[in-house]
């Protein structure tokens, strides 16, 4: 049985627009569940629906196995983590995190079993005499977990808990929130934006866009066949190269500008059609030799030194492309590259519905994938 179920859900705060429409999921126990998307898409008014902060539209809600449509939310046996870590500035980080046993009237004995537990599990034992003004960012972060995790609530919600901190930190704290949900056995629904901490942290994850399900499934199924290019566009960092190519008897021409040389093999798996979107990931663009066949010339816009890779950018038409290459590449404007494009590296997707018709047969690092 699912955790959390939920099928065909609809919100709308006027009766005319649908912030969410014909929402399914399932969140199974001990999952780590993330929603992503763009600003304004819904994922947290998703989130609020299943923590009970919003009232559903149209749809079902089920939280283990009870429909939980007009439940109270403090009879759903769940916790929050907000964005703004909601911490009291008048309480130390001990009332902080006991805020909530002493609502729920926790005998005082439990409590401090649990708070000795939490604080040794998030590093805090020294802070908990402190005020939250006292605290750097990422401390205030293991206060408010902390007090999910004295909660002892099996399913625990967050909402983009760690954009206000900055990279090193954001880094840490994914780890440590991984560690935690794994340790304790918490089921997670984690709302970002951001979709490095989608990929690195989700068991599976959900890409939401306008409110509507663009696709479900682990990172690595979103990355090698994402649905369609709003996904593709969306899942990786760098995001995908995306262009119009057609089919011509020189080859795969992106863009009418750029001729990708197509072996008899490469014509035989590409799919039906002379024209498509297609969309190519940063490490599938490979440096090569002007001596090499099938290499083709384009031009550097600028380069991005990575100090372990460098991101080099050229343009395709009126489409800028990024190439990854691993290493120190000294590359001034201007100059000429060749390169090695497959088409079997492509994803192809319908021109006008944006839908994916192949993905890449070839993935770095794995073997060949069949159509």
């Amino acid at each position: 049985m699912s955790k959390i179920e939920i099928r065909d859900l609809t919100k709308s705060y006027d009766g005319k627009i649908n912030i969410l429409e014909g929402i399914d999921l399932d969140v199974n126990e001990g999952e780590f569940y993330v929603l992503v998307g763009p600003s304004g898409c819904g994922k947290s008014t998703l989130l609020r629906i299943i923590a009970g902060l919003e009232q559903i539209t149209a749809g079902t809600l089920k939280i283990d196995g009870q429909v939980a449509n007009q439940m109270l939310p403090k009879d759903r046996n769940l916790s929050m983590v907000f964005q703004n870590y909601a911490l009291y500035p008048h309480m130390t980080v001990k009332d902080n995190i006991l805020f909530g046993l002493d609502v729920r009237k926790v005998p005082k004995d439990e409590q401090l079993r649990r708070l000795d537990e939490a604080a040794e599990m998030l590093g805090l034992s020294q802070y908990l005499k402190r005020k939250p003004r006292e605290l750097s960012g990422g401390q205030r972060q293991r206060v408010a977990l902390a007090r999910s995790v004295c909660s002892q609530s099996p399913i625990c919600l967050m909402d983009e808990p760690l954009s206000n901190l900055d990279a090193k930190l954001r880094g840490q704290m994914r780890n440590e929130i991984r560690r935690l949900q794994k340790q304790l056995g918490l089921t997670v629904i984690y709302v970002t934006h951001d979709q490095v901490e989608a990929m690195t942290m989700g068991d599976r994850i959900m890409v939401l866009h306008g409110g509507k399900i663009q696709q479900t499934g682990t990172p690595l199924e979103l990355y090698n066949c994402p649905a369609n290019t709003f996904v593709a566009g969306f899942i990786g960092s760098p995001q995908m190269n995306l262009c119009q190519a057609k089919l011509t008897e020189q080859g795969l021409v992106l863009e009418n500008d750029l001729v990708i040389p197509l072996t008899l093999e490469e014509r035989r798996n590409l799919p039906q059609g002379t024209r498509w979107q297609i969309g190519v990931r940063a490490e599938q663009i490979e440096p090569a030799s002007p001596a090499q066949e099938g290499t083709c010339l384009v031009y550097a816009a600028s380069t991005e030194m990575m100090g372990n890779e460098t991101q080099v950018l050229f343009r395709v038409g009126d489409v800028l492309f990024t190439a990854r290459w691993a290493g120190q590449y000294m590359i001034d404007p201007g100059q000429r590259l060749h390169i090695r494009l497959s088409a079997d590296d492509f994803h192809f997707f319908d021109l006008d519905k944006g839908s994916l018709v192949r993905p890449a047969l070839h993935i770095k690092g794995q073997a060949a994938l069949t159509a």
